[in-house]
């Protein structure tokens, strides 16, 4: 440290800090040295009164008439006259390149932000298409895995199949039911069915030793292979129209039928 406040000494930075010709850095370094360290500070004061001495020693008075001159100019001046004691210092050029520097480092953060928050939106709708990209794969596979259960029970060489379609009533009607009897389980798709006036609909039946049991209803809008109630001892199937509101079934209704007999 004494090597750096000798080198500080010498380097004439106070007498031009004394005289007003340092810039902001050398201005900042000497009143560094001046608050920490005593032995900048004392030459620093003792720069001072040699200043204040040599001025003296210089110094002229002035002729008696040039106060009178002055006062007498004071007198018949009615605007206020400002006398600048302070220099104006021009601004050195690394301060107008620190700002530009701030500048740009405000305008590159700014841009460094904004394609940050992008990118991350952008992030945020690749893992929301990824999210939704496996929510299909998941159903589509649930989907498979059904397809893939039906088309084993269908290919089971117990499953026996039974086309039912319509009678003079209901030409264009088709469906397909298919029993195992093995398995104990029954399916049933839907091929066509004619339209039905909104109040109507087709109920399925199976015929057990001359009673009719109920299998559900068929709609053409849900036209998959679902199953339905096994009927072990079912002598027939059935196709029936049915008015909505009827709780029995109507036996001048049916427009199709199957038997089971001769499968069994």
């Amino acid at each position: 440290m004494e090597k750096d406040i000798h080198n500080f000494l010498n380097s004439n930075l106070l007498n031009k800090y004394l005289v007003g010709d340092t810039s902001v850095v050398e201005t900042a370094e000497v009143e560094f040295f001046i608050s920490n360290y005593p032995e900048v500070e004392a030459a620093y004061m003792q720069l001072q009164d040699n200043l204040e001495i040599m001025a003296s020693v210089d110094a002229v008075d002035a002729p008696s008439h040039v106060l009178d001159n002055v006062l007498n100019s004071l007198e018949t001046s009615n605007e206020p006259k400002v006398i600048h004691m302070t220099q104006k210092r021009r601004s050195p050029w690394f301060s107008i390149a620190a700002s530009a520097a701030a500048i740009l480092f405000a305008a590159s953060s700014y841009m460094l932000y904004e394609k940050n928050q992008q990118l991350n939106d952008e992030n945020n709708v690749v893992v929301e298409e990824i999210f939704d990209l496996r929510n299909d794969i998941e159903n589509n596979n649930s989907k498979l895995d059904e397809l893939s259960m039906e088309l084993t029970k269908l290919n089971n060489p117990d499953a026996k199949k039974y086309v039912i379609r319509g009678n003079d009533r209901a030409k264009d009607l088709k469906t397909v039911a298919y029993i195992n009897p093995v398995d104990k389980t029954s399916m049933v798709d839907v091929i066509t069915l004619p339209q039905l006036p909104e109040e109507q609909y087709y109920q399925m039946w199976a015929d057990i030793q001359g009673k009719m049991v109920n299998l559900g209803i068929l709609d053409e809008a849900d036209r998959k292979l679902r199953p339905i109630p096994y009927m072990e001892d079912a002598s027939a199937l059935s196709i029936t129209i049915e008015t909505k509101g009827m709780k029995e079934k109507n036996n001048n209704t049916e427009v199709a039928e199957v038997s089971l007999k001769d499968e069994k």
